[in-house]
C-alpha cells in the first residue's frame, strides 16, 4: 500500500466497527484493488477542531509513521475529506496482552532508540496479530524523547510518580508502566487499584507495592515488577536488563512467544 497514492473511504469496503478513540471510531476494512485487510481510524475534523487537537494528531501521525518494529503497529497511510481524518492502520485482533513481556519490553526498547516515549501502554493498546505477535498500538499521547515532558497523560491505573506529581519525565514512564502490566497479568488486577481515583493516585506516589499470597507467584517475577516499579525513575530497571532477566529468560521467547502459565498457579486476568 503505497503512501504516495491519493486515497479515499471508495478504495475501502467497511466490514465493521472494532473500536472508538477519543475523537473518532475504527472500522475493519478491506482495501478493494488488493483485498488486503486494515483497520481505518477515522476521526472527526470538527472534534479536533473543538478540542484543538490538530498538532496532537499531526504529531501522532509523523511519530507512528516514522516506527518501523515487528512489534509496533504499522500505519501505512492517511488522507482527509472535508468532514474525517483517515488513518489506514495495520489490523490486530485482541488476545491474551499479558503473555508478551519480552516482546513490548522489545518494541519500547526500540521505541525509546528512536527517541520516541509513548506515554499510554494499557492493555487496550496492545494487540496481537494473526500470527501472535504483539503490536502497540494508539500513538495518541506519543511525544519525542529529546527533553523532559511535563503533560499529564494517560490512565490513571497505569500513571507514574513523577506523572501525578505533575514533574518532568522522560521515557522511564514506559518502564513503570511494563511493571504495572507484569502485576496485573500475575495478580488479576493493577498494584495500586482503589476504590477512588485520589486514593490510587496516593498509592502511586507512595509505591504502596504488595504482594499477595494467593495466587502463587515466583520469586523471580516479584523481582522484575519490584525493580520496574520504583519512585526514582533514574533506577527502574532498563528494558535491555528486562530481557537479561531470569524470570523472562525462564518465562518468555523474547522473539515473541507466549509467556509461559507454570510461573502462577491460577490467574484471573482482569479485562
Amino acid at each position: 500500500m503505497s503512501t504516495s497514492e491519493v486515497w479515499s473511504l471508495s478504495d475501502f469496503e467497511i466490514s465493521k466497527y472494532i473500536g472508538e478513540g477519543r475523537f473518532g471510531k475504527v472500522y475493519l476494512a478491506r482495501e478493494k484493488q488488493s483485498g488486503y485487510v486494515v483497520a481505518l481510524k477515522v476521526i472527526f475534523k470538527a472534534k479536533l477542531q473543538k478540542y484543538h487537537f490538530h498538532a496532537h494528531l499531526r504529531r501522532e501521525i509523523e511519530i507512528q509513521q516514522s516506527l518501523d518494529h515487528p512489534n509496533v503497529l504499522r500505519l501505512f497511510t492517511w488522507f482527509h475529506d472535508e468532514e474525517r481524518v483517515v488513518l489506514v492502520l495495520e489490523y490486530a485482533a485482541r488476545g491474551e496482552l499479558y503473555k508478551y513481556v519480552a516482546s513490548l519490553a522489545g518494541a519500547l526498547a526500540y521505541c525509546h532508540k528512536k527517541q520516541v516515549i509513548h506515554r499510554d501502554i494499557k492493555p487496550e493498546n496492545l494487540l496481537i496479530d494473526i500470527e501472535g505477535r504483539l503490536k502497540i498500538a494508539d500513538f495518541g499521547w506519543a511525544a519525542r524523547s529529546n527533553a523532559k515532558r511535563h503533560t499529564l497523560c494517560g490512565t490513571i491505573d497505569y500513571l507514574a510518580p513523577e506523572m501525578v506529581e505533575k514533574k518532568a519525565h522522560d521515557h522511564a514512564v514506559d518502564n513503570w508502566t511494563l511493571g504495572i502490566l507484569c502485576y496485573e497479568f500475575l495478580y488479576g488486577s493493577p498494584p495500586f487499584e482503589a476504590d477512588e481515583q485520589d486514593d490510587t493516585l496516593r498509592r502511586i506516589v507512595r509505591v504502596d507495592l504488595a504482594f499477595p499470597s494467593s495466587p502463587c507467584v515466583s520469586s523471580e517475577a516479584k523481582d522484575l515488577i519490584s525493580k520496574l516499579l520504583v519512585k526514582d525513575s533514574s533506577k527502574r530497571l532498563c528494558l535491555e536488563d528486562i530481557m537479561k532477566h531470569p524470570w523472562i529468560k525462564k518465562n518468555a521467547d523474547p522473539s515473541g512467544s507466549c509467556i509461559k502459565q507454570k510461573d502462577v498457579t491460577r490467574s484471573k486476568v482482569k479485562r
